[in-house]
C-alpha cells in the first residue's frame, strides 16, 4: 500500500464537521493521538521498565495508526499528499545528512 492509497482509503472514513476547512480539528486529534501513545509509553516505563511485551506492541500499533489517521487528513486540510509530505521531509533530510548538520536543532539548518 502507498501512501496516497492509505490517504485515499482513510478519506472514506473522515467524518468530521467542515472537511477540508477544519484543520484545526484534525491538529488537536493527532496531537492527542500522539499523547495517547505517550501515555502509554510512560506507563510501560513506570510498570514494566520500559520493556514492551507483545501486548503492549499491538496497542501501540494501534495509537501508530490513529496518529497516521489524523496525519493523513491534516495534509488533507493542508492540501498535500501523504506521499508529498514524505518526499518533502526525505529531500530536507538527505539535504541536511549532505551538509553534515543532521544533528543539533533549528528547522531551517
Amino acid at each position: 500500500m502507498t501512501l496516497d492509497e492509505y490517504q485515499n482509503g482513510a478519506a472514506k472514513t473522515a467524518l468530521y464537521p467542515n472537511r477540508g476547512q477544519n484543520l484545526t480539528y484534525t491538529l488537536f486529534g493527532l496531537c492527542g493521538e500522539a499523547g495517547e501513545l505517550s501515555d502509554k509509553m510512560a506507563k510501560l516505563i513506570r510498570d514494566r521498565g520500559g520493556v514492551p511485551d507483545d501486548k503492549w506492541r499491538q496497542e501501540a500499533v494501534k495509537e501508530l495508526g490513529d496518529v497516521l489517521w489524523f496525519l493523513s487528513q491534516t495534509a488533507f486540510e493542508l492540501g498535500v499528499s501523504l506521499e508529498e509530505v514524505a518526499e518533502i521531509n526525505l529531500k530536507k533530510l538527505g539535504s541536511r545528512m549532505e551538509r553534515g548538520v543532521i544533528q543539533g536543532s533549528g528547522d531551517n539548518r
